[in-house]
């Protein structure tokens, strides 16, 4: 595993298409903006792991997982 530090507003990008910005650090939260193509599922590890559970990998849309998030995957 890769370890980096990051302050508020620093990226990192991955595979030349998506961008990870650290949006706010508030206590022992840190909240993330994820840009990446459209065709890229993005979801948070709980809702990843339901979709494997019931067998949905397939059937997922592949569309972020924007609960929460207040925006839409902008990709």
């Amino acid at each position: 595993m890769l370890v980096l530090s990051r302050k508020k507003n620093e990226s990192i990008v991955i595979n030349n298409d998506i961008t990870i910005v650290v949006v706010e650090i508030r206590g022992d939260k840190v909240r993330l903006g994820v840009e990446a193509p459209k065709e890229v599922p993005v979801h948070r590890q709980e809702v990843y792991e339901a979709i494997q559970r019931n067998g949905n990998a397939s059937k997922a849309a592949p569309e972020a997982d924007t609960a929460g998030s207040g925006a839409p995957n902008e990709g």
